[in-house]
């Protein structure tokens, strides 16, 4: 049975969805945008250069002058890193300093390790544990790491939403994500360290995936693009408040603490936050989806029939009848993925969505950790590429209600990805080359938008948790390669943002191969998902003549959604024997059995008596 045929009688956006939404749904977006970020300020690289012990009673930037090389980068002189002048700085305790001490000196490694510049950050693990130089990878290491640990825990995260549904799913992640989170910040070596961050990884974005999809699936199909739209302004917002939060906490340690502690006020939500009703009827849990739906009836001031209930199951117990018969089953099957690959048209979808999924997250992940690497304050560049995206949605809003999910998709990916591409021509501008920068990010927030709304309508219910969260793990290979590339980056500027700018536009140029979702109801079983779309081709769809059907194929049937009251009495069935018994519910005291069966055309009506 479709909610969305019942959403119209109990209220689509009444106050009930409206409070779900404001005071439980968009606070629970926050925990993962915190935890997915938080890392790259943990793991800040400051200005450093090599320590001479000879030297610690001077000023340490006037030390810096007399032991450090320099060198050209990007066009600019800067102080080595990684090189010292190789000499007998006991000459240079005296004062004033001789030119003998001051000659010319052959160039060598650190010895005595390094001292770095304490002015923006109190503390990082990268000057707690010198990773520098040599170990300068490190820190890219624990980035490849998180996201290797969120493509194993979105993996697994779609399986609990699908298996055991949203709401425990959540907590089990808010549960891991808190602990681990705490527990970064009693971390005594690199290795500990990045083992808690693979373990926030295991959340990262899995915990976003039950607000989201909650915020789908309890109103109908016209309010959906507001939800997403406020889902995704919620997660902008967060960044923007993560962005405040690193600038006035500024010691590792303590913002570890900072942002993993205060998520713990969350479990409270365990006494207001619902299950889906959706994955409940889906599940075949009428009873507790009937519990919902009374509660959100009596919120949104809708008044139902005194037997509308009753009525509803008896129409509920027929849906899941023909269902069974249809599986030839007696129980609830289970659902793999290989249900998403196992018929042409949803295969194709599949494939399509989870390359644009990939694209979407190696890209904007890519953005999110490239912004500190722009050059400038490091604060305020995650700040800009926060809120940056937050006007995207003013247009995003309408364009997506009224040129559809598609072609804005499609649009927000190649303007994004032309303006990553035409930083080749501004490299030697760093004004322009951020100015183009959040040109894309601002591209790429639109399309991570639409993205999962557009999946969600397009994935059958009874798969949805599972397709979404396959995506999802695809996407997740993002994170795990787009460290790398943004660490080939450090000798050439603007070579990540040409990498992600051509994935960009490739993928913006696949999402017309998908069909439109605008207004259509969401798919319900396996074979609804395969028929979706199935005549669709490019950019428009086919239109079906008799000329255009042989004799031996079947006309496709349009399914019209009614009340569920008026289609109690009809179910429509392929291939229904002439008197079959309906299941009848042990714990009610109301039987259903077809009495007859009427042929009409190529499909049999089953007329149900009630007695």
């Amino acid at each position: 049975m479709d909610l969305d045929e019942v959403l119209p009688d109990v209220g689509q956006f009444g106050a009930y969805q409206q409070l779900l939404l404001w005071f439980v749904l968009l606070p629970c977006v926050l925990p993962c945008g915190f935890h997915a970020y938080n890392q790259l300020f943990m793991a800040a690289r400051p200005q450093h250069w090599c320590r001479v012990p000879e030297l610690d009673h001077l000023d340490p930037f006037l030390a810096r002058n007399l032991s450090i090389p320099v060198e050209w980068k990007d066009g600019e002189p800067t102080f080595s890193h990684c090189t010292m002048f190789a000499r007998n700085y006991s000459e240079l305790r005296q004062l004033p300093v001789s030119q003998h001490a001051l000659a010319a000196a052959n160039v060598t490694t650190c010895r005595h390790g390094w001292t770095f510049d304490y002015s923006q950050y109190a503390t990082t693990v990268v000057t707690e544990w010198d990773m520098v130089c040599q170990k300068d990878f490190y820190s890219t290491l624990a980035l490849v790491l998180l996201g290797v640990g969120g493509l194993i825990g979105n993996y697994i995260f779609g399986y609990l939403q699908d298996s055991i549904g949203r709401r425990p799913s959540f907590f089990i992640y808010l549960f891991i994500e808190c602990l681990f989170g705490i527990a970064t910040a009693f971390a005594q070596d690199f290795v500990t360290w990045t083992l808690f961050r693979v373990g926030v990884g295991f959340t990262v974005p899995a915990i976003l995936g039950t607000p989201y999809v909650l915020a789908i699936e309890l109103v109908g199909p016209k309010h959906r693009t507001v939800c997403t739209i406020l889902t995704n302004i919620a997660y902008s917002l967060g960044l923007v408040a993560l962005a405040a939060v690193v600038y006035l906490i500024r010691d590792w340690r303590q913002l570890a603490l900072a942002t993993s502690v205060p998520f713990l006020s969350f479990f409270l939500y365990w006494w207001v936050l619902p299950e889906s009703p959706r994955w409940l009827l889906a599940r075949g849990r009428f009873e507790e989806a009937e519990k919902i739906l009374k509660k959100m009836a009596r919120v949104n001031g809708k008044s139902l029939p005194a037997n509308y209930m009753v009525q509803l199951k008896r129409k509920y117990q027929v849906d899941r009848y023909m269902q069974q018969k249809d599986q030839e089953k007696d129980h609830i099957r289970s659902y793999g993925v290989m249900d998403l690959l196992r018929t042409s048209n949803l295969r194709r979808k599949t494939l399509i969505i989870t390359f644009i999924w990939f694209t979407n997250t190696s890209v904007y992940v890519g953005l999110s950790y490239y912004a500190p690497a722009l050059g400038g304050d490091e604060f305020l560049n995650f700040f800009l590429a926060g809120a940056v995206e937050l006007p995207t949605y003013v247009v995003l809003w309408p364009a997506m209600d009224c040129a559809g999910r598609r072609w804005t998709l499609c649009v927000s990916m190649v303007i994004g990805g032309l303006a990553c591409l035409g930083t080749i021509m501004a490299q030697n501008s760093t004004t322009w080359t951020l100015v183009l920068y959040c040109v894309g990010k601002m591209g790429i927030s639109s399309s991570y938008v639409v993205l999962p709304l557009m999946a969600s309508e397009l994935y059958p219910t009874v798969v949805r948790g599972l397709g979404m969260s396959f995506s999802g793990v695809a996407g997740m290979l993002g994170p795990v390669f787009i460290p790398l590339v943004n660490y080939m980056g450090a000798d050439m500027l603007v070579l990540p943002l040409l990498v992600m700018g051509a994935l960009l536009v490739t993928g913006g140029l696949f999402s017309l191969l998908l069909p439109e979702t605008l207004h259509q109801h969401l798919p319900q079983t396996l074979e609804d998902g395969e028929a979706f779309g199935k005549d669709w081709f490019s950019c428009c769809p086919t239109s079906y003549r008799v000329s255009d059907v042989s004799k031996n194929e079947k006309l496709p049937v349009q399914i019209v959604p009614e009340s569920p009251i008026k289609s109690l009495l009809t179910a429509v069935t392929r291939e229904t024997p002439l008197s079959t018994p309906v299941v009848t519910d042990g714990t009610s005291s109301t039987d259903v059995t077809s009495d007859t069966v009427l042929s009409v055309g190529r499909e049999q009506t089953v007329r149900v008596t009630v007695v």
